[in-house]
């Protein structure tokens, strides 16, 4: 018997250590808030709304960037997409000569620009997982890179609260557009459609393509005529199931857009840290989190061997780890900061063992639409990177506390376990049949 190769597993460790970059990218800005607004005259609610530029743009981007992931390949979108998104945030420490008004403006611009970048980032992500797993896999390797956002603060959090510390916030910047660049280097030679991939092996293709992945074809499809295109969208946007996901996905990530945004700001003024150790202190939330994103896919398909239905194993780790997230209020409630370390440690664990939505969404796909539906579902889900950053921008000017924010990601955390315990439907492969289920 043939053994069977390993490539798919090199592929996803590719996906891995570029969302690692793509997450820190995202964060760079907020270990470099406290430094960059005291500096350049901007306020909370400023600060909010230069953070929620990203999300702007990178709702906006979902749609075309699920198209042209299902119309060039992945691989090669993705690719292009890391180029684009590191030279732009590089070119973030330029602002470091501005001030105000204008510091305000193209700060934002700037951070629109690397979200309509990333707009392909986990749609792509997705659909290569989608074509490289088998189902019983697939929520172990979508659990794997859904964790790298957490892994990125373990890894660059200290790093670049040493960089801002010692050599300046907008050096954080431009060591970040280099580490995307040293990624978009290796990635042409390790991510492929599995078809086009020198190193797969006869056994692990049979192994995927019997295991159900969406294997990508030799060449791109043909585009699509209009009405083909309508009733993808139609399917897309009137299955009840695909809606709870949608619902889902924004509560979930209004967690991480407060993790990635706020959290060190709210180390550094309201438990009185400096940046160097707010930097250190957000690792032990940011190992949990990874270490529960982990587990929750590897319970998740344990789930699915042990004979448990697909919308069990997927519902039960997600309901459990959005409920377990609610522990974050007590942060309001502990006097040191070894109990806010531990209260955040067990609320992103949770979280992490709740973040399933992109595995759920590689199990149902339409196979003729993964990289569309993925766009769809990410859109929805990322309207929170706009509205998170302001709403707590808003509460912090008016309360000038964070007692009131943390209550509103705990319900959050509640309602995303409500939207998939209840909105979501049985858990299968959308196919032709439900176009007509409508809402």
């Amino acid at each position: 018997m043939q053994q069977i190769g390993k490539v798919r597993w090199t592929v996803l460790a590719m996906l891995f250590a570029v969302t690692v970059i793509n997450y820190a990218v995202r964060a760079a800005l907020s270990l470099a808030a406290p430094s960059l607004s005291k500096e350049l005259g901007i306020d909370a609610l400023q600060l909010g709304w230069i953070f929620s530029a990203f999300g702007w743009a990178y709702v906006v981007a979902q749609l075309p960037g699920g198209w042209l992931l299902d119309r060039f390949g992945a691989p090669k979108v993705y690719f292009w997409a890391i180029v684009i998104w590191s030279l732009i945030t590089a070119a973030h420490g330029a602002v470091v000569w501005m001030s105000g008004a204008t510091a305000v403006t193209v700060l934002f611009v700037l951070r629109f620009l690397v979200g309509f970048a990333e707009g392909p980032s986990f749609p792509g992500n997705a659909r290569i997982v989608a074509s490289w797993f088998p189902a019983r896999e697939r929520g172990t390797a979508s659990a794997i890179f859904n964790a790298a956002q957490y892994f990125a603060t373990v890894l660059f959090a200290p790093l670049m609260g040493w960089i801002v510390a010692d050599f300046g916030w907008p050096w954080v910047f431009v060591v970040m557009g280099a580490f995307g660049l040293l990624a978009a280097g290796i990635w042409p030679s390790v991510v492929r459609a599995p078809r086009d991939h020198p190193r797969l092996g006869e056994a692990e293709m049979e192994l995927i393509v019997e295991g159900g992945a969406l294997v990508d074809p030799p060449a791109a499809a043909p585009q699509a005529d209009q009405s083909e295109n309508r009733r993808k969208m139609r399917v897309l946007l009137c299955t009840p199931t695909l809606w709870g996901m949608y619902l889902g996905q924004f509560f979930v990530n209004a967690l991480t857009f407060f993790f990635i945004t706020w959290f060190p700001v709210y180390l550094v003024q309201e438990r009185g840290l400096s940046v160097v150790k707010a930097g250190m202190f957000a690792t032990m939330p940011a190992i949990c989190g990874f270490a529960g994103g982990v587990l929750g896919g590897i319970w998740s398909d344990w789930l699915l061997r042990r004979g448990a239905s697909l919308t069990v194993a997927r519902k039960v780790p997600i309901v459990s780890g959005m409920l377990m997230a609610l522990v974050i209020v007590a942060c309001n409630y502990a006097s040191s900061d070894t109990m806010v370390l531990l209260f955040m440690s067990l609320a992103f664990f949770g979280k992490g063992v709740g973040a399933m939505g992109w595995a759920v969404m590689a199990d149902v796909a339409p196979r003729d639409s993964a990289g569309l539906s993925a766009g769809i579902f990410n859109m929805f889900g990322n309207i929170s990177s706009i509205l998170t950053p302001i709403v707590i921008g808003y509460i912090l000017k008016e309360t000038h506390s964070f007692n009131l924010v943390l209550l509103v990601v705990a319900g959050c955390a509640l309602a995303a376990a409500l939207c998939f315990l209840l909105l979501v439907g049985k858990i299968e492969r959308i196919g032709e049949e439900k176009a007509a289920h409508r809402i």
